[in-house]
């Protein structure tokens, strides 16, 4: 004979009442067949966890050791129960969420921060890198969710808008366009650019360039940065100047000045993208709650 946990169950319920018939109506099985689970567990075990009289039941020290034992065993299948069925509905988990950094100087902070707060058990794993690269690391399932420059239109993906942003321009201070309220593209066509590189960018720039060529002009880009952060710390240093979204204002410097592009209906679209032949409770969780979150 095997211990199961059938055993285990019959045995904390006569520890507990010290009495089988009492026990025995709490398991909702006859009286004997309990007694003779109890006498196969002791025979199995070699030991006697319970003394027996015609009048009362006395579980003994070897019983009382082998009840805490028990205690934790069922504890913990309890709570390995009770973890499988809320990963399978996506109350716990873990998530691989990608990232641009426009997407995180934007709306995403705020999302992730009250879906975590929604779902605590949720762990999420955060991945920054370009538009091409979360494109491939969702296609090879090393990602689950994407935030990335849209719009994105492949099979067997789908995609929700979440952010939707003006262009600006961002001049260092002295600069003589520093003290305008707004500026049109045209203006810049004689600007030095700083900007990313043509590769890391490359989403971003499918936006721009269009935009200055129907403005008549192509960007005369100068320098290249890294980053965002890199590109304004070009500017502030005066090298030219920048095109960017209008989330940039939350990371310029003293130095710099945000200007917004009249007579520009253009817009910079940040879009969750994940695959559709891929789910599990965890994701299903977090589409649904960008569902619920609705359109920016």
């Amino acid at each position: 004979m095997s211990i199961d946990l059938r055993h285990l169950r019959c045995f904390v319920a006569v520890a507990e009442e010290l009495h089988f018939r009492r026990a025995a109506e709490r398991l909702g099985i006859a009286q004997p067949a309990l007694s003779r689970t109890i006498f196969n567990l002791e025979k199995e075990l070699g030991v006697t966890l319970l003394e027996r009289t015609n009048r009362i039941v006395d579980i003994t020290t070897t019983g009382k050791t082998f009840l805490e034992g028990c205690y934790r065993v069922l504890n913990r299948m309890e709570r390995t129960i009770e973890n499988t069925k809320r990963v399978h509905e996506g109350k716990i988990g873990s998530l691989r969420i990608g990232y641009t950094e426009n997407a995180i100087s934007g709306c995403v902070p705020e999302i992730l921060k009250s879906f975590q707060d929604l779902q605590p058990d949720i762990d999420l794993q955060l991945h920054h890198s370009v538009t091409a690269v979360q494109l491939k690391n969702l296609e090879d399932k090393e990602l689950d969710i994407g935030f990335v420059t849209g719009a994105i239109n492949r099979k067997n993906f789908e995609t929700r808008l979440v952010q939707s942003e003006t262009f600006v321009c961002v001049v260092y201070k002295g600069h003589a366009l520093a003290r305008r309220k707004n500026v049109r593209l045209s203006e810049l066509a004689d600007e030095d650019i700083i900007h990313g590189t043509s590769t890391e960018w490359e989403y971003f720039f499918s936006y721009l360039i269009p935009l200055c060529r129907k403005s008549g002009f192509e960007p005369k880009i100068v320098q290249e940065g890294l980053n965002t952060a890199a590109i304004l710390g070009l500017v502030s240093c005066g090298m030219g100047i920048t095109i960017l979204t209008d989330c940039v204002r939350n990371l310029v410097g003293a130095n710099l000045v945000v200007i917004p592009l009249e007579q520009t209906s253009e817009r910079l679209e940040t879009v969750a993208i994940w695959k559709t032949d891929t789910t599990d409770g965890a994701k299903e969780r977090f589409l649904k709650f960008l569902e619920l979150r609705g359109k920016p």
